[in-house]
């Protein structure tokens, strides 16, 4: 299967509607402040460059606001694409130590934002709002179900989750011996 293929079943079943207008990289925010062109991507993609497109950074800059699937003239949504090359890399063992944080903090509180921290509860309270939210944060039972789900989906493999939690053991005991 070659890489437009597999971005096809990945969940980006128009790229090949793709005439590269520009309109996406014209409408991205995210473009805006950093290099990330959605354009540019798609034709690397287009072109079966495959390690150009899941071995980049900027790859991870989309923040999925879907302004350019809203905008682009050819049906193309730009951001499902954006995600199909994401699930494409991530399975490929391509992801940014940041989003595998909040991947590992997902499964482990069932939150990518957990509310972990007493300052946070205590700004909730500040604005009239109960201190831990009615979702996993209040439910204990709920994030073990996420984590449940996780192992049964693979999501937890193909984030690397075991990997992780043995690179932090390492960093403390590293941390700890150094003093």
């Amino acid at each position: 299967m070659d890489f437009v293929d597999l971005i096809k079943k990945a969940g980006g079943p128009n790229v090949q509607s793709c005439y590269q207008c520009g309109t996406c990289s014209g409408s991205c925010p995210a473009g805006a402040r950093t290099n990330y062109l959605v354009r540019d991507i798609i034709r690397k993609a287009l072109l079966g460059l495959k390690e150009e497109c899941v071995s980049v950074t900027e790859l991870w800059y989309c923040t999925t606001c879907y302004a350019c699937t809203d905008r682009c003239p050819q049906d193309v949504k730009p951001t499902d694409v954006i995600k199909a090359i994401r699930n494409i890399a991530v399975a490929e063992g391509h992801m940014l130590s940041n989003h595998q944080k909040v991947a590992v903090k997902v499964i482990e509180t069932g939150h990518a934002v957990p509310l972990d921290k007493e300052m946070w509860q205590q700004l909730r309270e500040k604005v009239g709002l109960e201190p831990i939210p009615p979702n996993a944060s209040a439910n204990p039972w709920a994030a073990e179900e996420v984590k449940k789900l996780s192992e049964i989906c693979g999501f937890d493999k193909l984030i690397g989750y075991e990997e992780f939690l043995k690179a932090e053991e390492e960093k403390k005991k590293k941390k700890k011996k150094e003093g």
